[in-house]
């Protein structure tokens, strides 16, 4: 069995931190599979995907790092061909990634306690945001 979803929000752009858990999960109960796995893939060359603990002391900690790895500011040949002021934002997403897969068993994701699905929006806007969900299971 194979369900693909697709959520949409809105983000703040610089590096806004969304928590998507609730929805993932939503799909993996709808989906009819007891068992299997969910990928987790955000459209666009400036976002990515990963899992923290979704709390405030490291999603500011997110993104300080961020900003330490690949700076806001600094001259980026993708700005310089485009004039968008954003290349500090597609190296990022480039480095988090664009997917994450998760399994589930008893159509529950199996996620630590403290571990959120999350998806981060590196653009220098805001931003309508699509994610596709795929649910492979039995």
């Amino acid at each position: 069995m194979i369900l693909t979803k697709t959520i949409q929000f809105e983000t703040q752009g610089e590096c806004d931190i969304t928590d998507i858990t609730p929805q993932v999960a939503d799909a993996v109960a709808e989906a009819g599979a007891s068992d299997g796995t969910v990928t987790v893939f955000v459209t666009g060359s400036t976002a990515g995907v990963t899992t923290i603990e979704y709390e405030a002391g490291l999603v500011a900690d997110t993104k300080e790092i961020w900003q330490k790895l690949v700076p806001k500011g600094n001259p980026y040949h993708h700005d310089a061909r485009w004039g968008d002021g954003n290349g500090y934002s597609h190296v990022r997403a480039a480095v988090q990634g664009a997917s994450l897969t998760v399994p589930f068993a008893k159509k529950k994701l199996l996620l630590g306690t403290w571990q959120q699905i999350v998806v981060l929006d590196f653009d220098n806007r805001s931003r309508a945001r699509q994610v596709v969900l795929q649910v492979m299971g039995e």
